[in-house]
């Protein structure tokens, strides 16, 4: 079965309040309709890093996000990790802001996750900064997550 790393944007947009905003509310309509339709599809699995980043914020919000990923496995940071998060950065792959974007991909890889489920354009689901955080990777023996949105699971 392949496995599915649930991002934290992810998170947030399935169970946040619907919101007015259209293109908020469709992307939340999509995160909903993969969970009903596609989740017993595939391994979901979270990390400590969503699990920290999901802590963050209103108290009611934090509780549903954390009831939505409790039942599943929590994928630890490791030296690892943290290591290759802090190349991707010191290389220019990412900047320094989106530390935790990288710890996700480095987790991801280390983990050997088959997608990584995300609403991050800026970060994430971005084909460019994929490609070269891939080559860094390929170079160390591991393989790049595929990064997508939800839509592009269903």
């Amino acid at each position: 079965m392949e496995t599915v790393y649930l991002e934290t944007t992810f998170v947030s947009y399935l169970v946040a309040t619907p919101c007015r905003d259209e293109v908020i509310a469709q992307r939340q309509d999509v995160s909903r309709r993969w969970w009903a339709l596609r989740r017993s599809d595939f391994q979901c699995v979270v990390s400590s890093a969503v699990w920290d980043e999901i802590a963050e914020g209103d108290a009611a919000e934090i509780e549903k996000r954390k009831m939505a990923i409790a039942p599943y496995p929590i994928l630890m940071s490791t030296p690892l990790s943290l290591e290759l998060a802090e190349s991707f950065v010191s290389r220019g792959l990412l900047p320094r802001k989106a530390q935790t974007d990288a710890l996700h991909i480095a987790i991801g890889a280390i983990y050997s996750v088959d997608y990584i489920l995300s609403w991050n354009f800026r970060h994430l689901v971005n084909a460019s900064i994929q490609t070269r955080i891939a080559r860094m990777l390929e170079s160390r023996g591991l393989r790049m997550p595929r990064i997508c949105i939800p839509e592009s699971l269903m």
